[in-house]
């Protein structure tokens, strides 16, 4: 049987991570994990996926997540103690279902350090993606509907959680070349050619026919 092999990719906020993820996995003809991961971890350790979006790369990283969990799922045997809802356990949860995932099937996933998680994974490719600040502000205004006041407060805010959530569980530095195998502008190429150019490094450097 072949080893599986992953495509993980981190990101700037606006630089087209998910969009470009998405492109790679179709044209490979492989699985994409992006929020999928914090559903597939919620159903190998019974919690709510809330919990883990509470704890989630972007969705308040910096804030405790205590005071938004109600302490009791379903019924009053399934209470949570704090030590089951810590951001460690969390992240190890996650980070179990990251590894089980990557040893079933070929994947791409989108952030929640997957590299790090998956850094003894024999066959892992490993990429960050930036872009040029103006194209990023396009991008986020676009997306969501707001002017560019709010786009650039929102970048900034985004990558300060990424970087956070990235630089507290890894051995790495979120954003510095030398934690990736492959470091990407996408405002040089757009969108698909930056995802063709990925796949073609992949293909050489995973050995992917």
């Amino acid at each position: 049987m072949t080893t599986p092999f992953v495509i993980t990719i981190g990101r700037q906020l606006g630089s087209g991570g998910r969009q470009i993820g998405r492109l790679i996995a179709d044209r490979l003809e492989i699985d994409y994990f992006d929020k999928e991961i914090l559903d597939l971890a919620a159903r190998e350790s019974g919690f709510r996926p809330e919990i883990f979006e509470e704890s989630d790369e972007k969705n308040g990283f910096l804030r405790s997540i205590f005071g938004n969990i109600i302490p009791f799922f379903g019924s009053p045997s399934e209470k949570i103690y704090p030590d089951a809802l810590s951001r460690e356990n969390l992240f190890r949860l996650q980070s179990d279902a990251i590894r089980k995932a990557a040893g079933e099937r070929s994947a791409v996933f989108i952030g929640r350090c997957a590299d790090y998680v998956l850094r003894e994974h024999p066959r892992c490719l490993n990429v960050f993606l930036t872009a040029n600040m103006e194209d990023r502000i396009v991008q986020v205004m676009r997306r969501e509907g707001i002017d560019r006041a709010a786009a650039e407060r929102r970048i900034e805010s985004g990558d300060r959680q990424r970087a956070a959530f990235y630089n507290f569980y890894s051995s790495g530095t979120w954003g510095a070349a030398a934690t990736y195998d492959l470091c990407v502008n996408t405002s040089l190429l757009g969108m698909e050619e930056t995802a063709e150019l990925i796949i073609g490094f992949a293909r050489k450097r995973l050995g992917i026919l």
